[in-house]
């Protein structure tokens, strides 16, 4: 198994130059395949549904638009450019973004997108990256916007609850696996309920049976929460990627109360990757 099509999401920010450069980077790793899509929603979509708009201003904010799209291709292709022979494709969206990512998703083996910034932008969709994972039925990889290391994939964290989602991430991310020096599998407060009479060791065999370089570690008598101890785990460990499984538990209580899933999303300091 490997990643033949990357896809990566553009939009008018400031940080997805960087996350492009990953993408990038993995395609020429993966000899994988690049799409980048330039998905926004227009602004006079979205007035539409509160008062009428000039028919000027919308004709304004479409050329601005298009300008952006533009801009934005230009300085893909010169990214893409860069990376070791790297077979890219360029494709925009007039119309919503979260639904065009999705749609485009179904068609890529890895999805890359940027971690929520509300200081860059307060009154973004603070949501997007959150649904999308939930929507995109593929591994997503969310890009911390603080950036991101050299090197994705050297060392690897992986966490394990033995739940579906994490079996999912864990087999999406494969390719990472199989070639990263260590994988560190850490579980948090494991019960021989869910786990097996000794958590992490059918893991620990099926990851090794897959050629990957892995080490179990059961974490115990803690008592801060799952997500921020994977956080400082990985933090302790140099980790340069997490692989876990997203919205194990409700969906709408983790968006709304909290979880580990909005736990790394709002605190990221690594690339993690996320399935659902």
């Amino acid at each position: 198994m490997t990643y033949k099509t990357i896809l990566v999401h553009v939009d008018n920010g400031s940080r997805w130059p960087a996350r492009a450069e990953v993408a990038v980077d993995l395609a020429g790793r993966f000899q994988a395949h690049l799409v980048g899509l330039h998905a926004v929603t227009p602004a006079y979509s979205l007035a539409y549904q509160t008062v009428e708009t000039d028919p000027l201003i919308i004709e304004s904010e479409k050329r601005v638009a298009l300008e952006q799209a533009k801009g934005a291709e230009t300085a893909f292709r010169r990214t893409a450019e860069k990376g070791d022979s790297v077979s890219a494709e360029w494709r925009t969206s007039s119309g919503d973004a979260l639904a065009a990512l999705a749609l485009h998703s179904r068609y890529a083996d890895l999805v890359v997108i940027g971690q929520p910034d509300v200081q860059e932008d307060s009154g973004a969709d603070m949501t997007f990256a959150h649904r999308l994972v939930l929507m995109a039925g593929r591994p997503v990889l969310v890009v911390p916007y603080i950036g991101a290391p050299g090197t994705i994939g050297k060392r690897v964290l992986l966490a394990w609850n033995a739940t579906r989602e994490a079996t999912r991430a864990t087999t999406d991310a494969l390719p990472f696996l199989q070639a990263a020096e260590e994988v560190r599998v850490v579980l948090v407060k494991p019960d021989s309920s869910s786990h097996g009479e000794v958590p992490g060791a059918d893991i620990g065999l099926y990851l090794a049976r897959h050629c990957v370089q892995v080490k179990v570690e059961n974490i115990e008598g803690v008592d801060v929460d799952a997500g921020n101890l994977l956080l400082s785990r990985a933090a302790d460990l140099s980790s340069d990627l997490i692989v876990m499984g997203a919205y194990g538990h409700s969906r709408f209580s983790e968006l709304v109360l909290g979880g580990v899933t909005r736990t790394m999303f709002d605190s990221m300091t690594v690339p993690v990757l996320m399935s659902h």
